[in-house]
């Protein structure tokens, strides 16, 4: 079962800013639209992107981060949290860092699910739609033929009641889950 949840980018960085440690999200932000098996060098390619896409500023004392990153055409939140360290006497401190998925919806894809009655295989493909990707990057995330991924996006035009990409979407933007009602004050305000 899907969750909606597109797990963020993580970086644990020094105080130089060099990666102590980073997930594959992380590295897949960053490097794209490079392929991940290009990349020789991870540790060093994170280290030059943090140095130059994501630092605004840098003095002795502190360091300020970008607050929106884009990778290709999708939007990341860029969330800091300065670690404090002791380290032999002097004070030195680490920056975790979350790339977050930007988001402006306030629905699930559970509750977009139920509503329009789809199936977890319905429910990734939509999903994976929401973060940009395409049918074939979609059908190499899932494993199956482009194809396939082209049926799973006519059955939900068909259950949501469009006709294009872009319409589901559409419907995404505009959902409001049923158990909200107008005495809510959430729907229907005029």
């Amino acid at each position: 079962m899907f969750t909606g949840h597109v797990e963020p980018g993580f970086l644990l960085l020094d105080s130089s800013l060099n990666p102590v440690a980073f997930n594959h999200e992380a590295l897949e932000v960053l490097a794209f639209p490079e392929k991940l098996d290009q990349i020789k060098y991870p540790s060093l390619f994170i280290a030059d992107k943090v140095r130059t896409v994501l630092v605004n500023h840098r003095d002795s004392e502190k360091v300020s981060f970008s607050k929106i990153y884009k990778s290709g055409l999708r939007r990341y939140t860029v969330r800091p949290f300065r670690l404090d360290c002791n380290d032999h006497n002097r004070s030195s401190y680490w920056t975790a860092l979350l790339l977050e998925r930007y988001s402006s919806t306030n629905w699930t894809l559970p509750e977009l699910a139920q509503q329009f009655d789809l199936t977890a295989r319905e429910g990734q493909v939509v999903e994976l739609l929401l973060q940009g990707m395409t049918s074939k990057e979609i059908a190499s995330r899932m494993n199956i033929s482009p194809n396939t991924v082209k049926a799973f996006l006519r059955l939900v035009m068909v259950k949501m009641d469009v006709s294009t990409r872009s319409g589901i979407l559409g419907k995404m933007v505009g959902f409001t889950p049923q158990s909200q009602s107008k005495s809510d004050g959430l729907v229907g305000e005029t």
